[in-house]
This record gives structure tokens, C-alpha cells and sequence, in this order.
């Protein structure tokens, strides 16, 4: 029998979490208005439309941005 091989959780053949506004909030530490204002301005990753008004974020992207965040000094 052949082995498999082991997989890394946060690798690139993992497929990417769809995480909403709540997640989002309790991740960044931002509130829901900061978020869409910053994502107007480009500032914020934009989210993923579900179907209505209904949208959730690729948990890659917001770990991306509070990783860039994070070595940022902000006034």
C-alpha cells in the first residue's frame, strides 16, 4: 500500500473558507461601517456576492490584509 501524502491545512490545494460580515468584524477589529467605507476607498478587500445582498469574504484575502495591516504604522 501506498502512503498518502500529508497536506499542509494552509496550502495552496486547500480550498479557500467563505467567512461573513460578523467573522470579518470580529477578525479585523473593524466595525461593519469602517469596512465598507475602506472597501469603497480600496482600502479593504472586496467580498464575494452570494446571491441578493448576501456577500462573505474569502478568509484568504482577510488573512492577507491583517497580515499586511499589521506591519503598517498608522498614525
Amino acid at each position: 500500500m501506498s502512503e498518502l501524502p500529508e497536506t499542509n491545512a494552509t496550502g495552496p490545494d486547500q480550498p479557500t473558507r467563505l467567512i461573513r460580515i460578523k467573522e470579518v468584524q470580529y477578525r479585523t477589529g473593524l466595525g461593519r461601517s469602517t469596512i465598507y467605507r475602506w472597501m469603497s476607498q480600496g482600502r479593504f478587500p472586496n467580498p464575494v456576492q452570494l446571491g441578493g445582498h448576501v456577500v462573505a469574504w474569502l478568509e484568504g484575502d482577510i488573512e492577507e490584509w491583517i497580515d499586511r495591516s499589521s506591519n503598517r504604522i498608522v498614525p
